[in-house]
C-alpha cells in the first residue's frame, strides 16, 4: 500500500528490512546499541558485526535519540539506530515518536532520499502494533508535510498483524481521517 504526500511516497510492505535496497534502514535499538534480538539481530546477521561495533562505539545514547553507522554487507548504505527503549525494555508512544522523528532528522541531515523503518518497539519491546503504527505513521506524516525531504519512506514489517496496523493507519491519514 502506498500514499503520497507532496513528492514523498510512503508505503507499507511485508518483509525483512535487512533485505531492502534503500539508502538507509532504521534499527529498532536500545540505548546501549547492542544488536542482540529482533530487528537488530536480523540486521547484524545479514550486515555483519561491524555495524554493531560502530554503533556501540557511538553509544550509549538517550532513549528517543538516533545515530548513524555504515551498513556493512547490506544493500543499504546506512543504518540509523533509533533508541526506542532502555535496559528496562519499556516502550511507550512518546519514545516511539521521538525515535521516529530523530531517525528522520538523521536521514534528512545526510541528504538521503529513501529509507525504511521497522515497527519500532513492537517486536522485542512488545508494544501494540496499532499504537506503534499510529505513533510512527503520524510522526512521519507530520515530518514529511513540513520538510518534504524524501522520495520514498517504507514501513517494512515482518508480521501480518503489523502490516495491517500500518496499512490501516496510513489509509486513515491518507484520506484525512483522525
Amino acid at each position: 500500500m502506498d500514499r503520497k504526500i507532496g513528492q514523498t511516497i510512503i508505503s507499507v510492505q511485508r518483509g525483512d528490512i535487512a533485505d531492502l535496497q534503500v539508502e538507509a534502514i532504521v534499527n529498532a535499538a536500545t540505548d546501549k546499541l547492542k544488536m542482540v534480538s529482533g530487528v537488530a539481530a536480523d540486521i547484524k546477521s545479514k550486515g555483519g558485526q561491524a555495524i554493531e561495533d560502530e554503533a556501540v562505539k557511538k553509544g550509549p545514547i538517550p532513549v528517543g535519540e538516533a545515530i548513524v553507522t555504515g551498513a556493512g554487507k547490506l544493500k543499504a548504505k546506512h543504518v540509523i539506530h533509533a533508541a526506542v527503549m532502555g535496559d528496562d525494555m519499556q516502550v511507550d508512544g512518546g519514545k516511539i515518536h521521538r525515535a521516529t522523528r530523530n531517525a528522520l532528522i538523521q536521514a534528512q541531515q545526510l541528504g538521503l532520499k529513501s529509507m525504511a523503518f521497522p515497527a519500532l518497539g513492537a517486536s522485542t519491546g512488545g508494544y501494540p502494533y496499532d499504537e506503534c503504527a499510529r505513533a510512527m505513521v503520524r510522526e512521519t506524516w507530520r515530518f514529511v508535510a513540513a520538510a518534504g525531504a524524501f522520495e520514498k519512506i517504507i514501513f517494512c514489517i515482518k508480521e501480518d498483524v503489523g502490516v495491517h496496523a500500518f496499512e490501516d493507519e496510513l489509509k486513515e491519514l491518507g484520506t484525512g481521517g483522525r
